[in-house]
């Protein structure tokens, strides 16, 4: 089997990742975060040095770097929502936000908001049902 065919087969899509550790990407929820700062990506094992290639959908840990009071300087998880880098999908179309966003959860895995601005990407929508739920826009 190829490498092509083994991504196909894994739970989630393969999504070409646009961030890393470090990057600063926006907050797309009502929680009172505006600014959100990648710590670490979730479930990842990799080579030593080797910084994680971070996609849609997929879970990380941020910290608030700016907002409320209440919010500033803790640490969250999140999924990523949106991101700028192109990333092709399997009817072959090739889908790029304006912006990298993410949505806060709680320690349970649900949303830490009520509501999501801006657009959902259809990859984080499928692996996060409630994600889809809530959001206005699924493109």
């Amino acid at each position: 089997m190829s490498k092509r065919i083994k991504r196909r087969i894994l739970p989630r899509s393969y999504v070409a990742g646009g961030l890393t550790i470090g990057s600063v990407i926006n907050c797309a929820d009502n929680t009172g975060a505006r600014s959100l700062r990648i710590i670490q990506m979730m479930g990842y094992k990799g080579r030593r040095r080797r910084l994680p290639a971070i996609g849609i959908g997929d879970l990380v840990m941020v910290s608030c770097r700016e907002g409320t009071p209440e919010m500033r300087k803790q640490l969250f998880n999140a999924v990523i929502v949106r991101q700028r880098r192109p990333y092709l999908r399997a009817d072959g179309t090739r889908i790029q936000f304006e912006d990298n966003a993410a949505v806060i959860l709680t320690p349970e895995g649900t949303l830490r908001g009520s509501d999501v601005k801006g657009p959902v990407a259809r990859e984080a929508a499928n692996r996060w049902a409630r994600l889809g739920n809530i959001a206005r826009m699924v493109v």
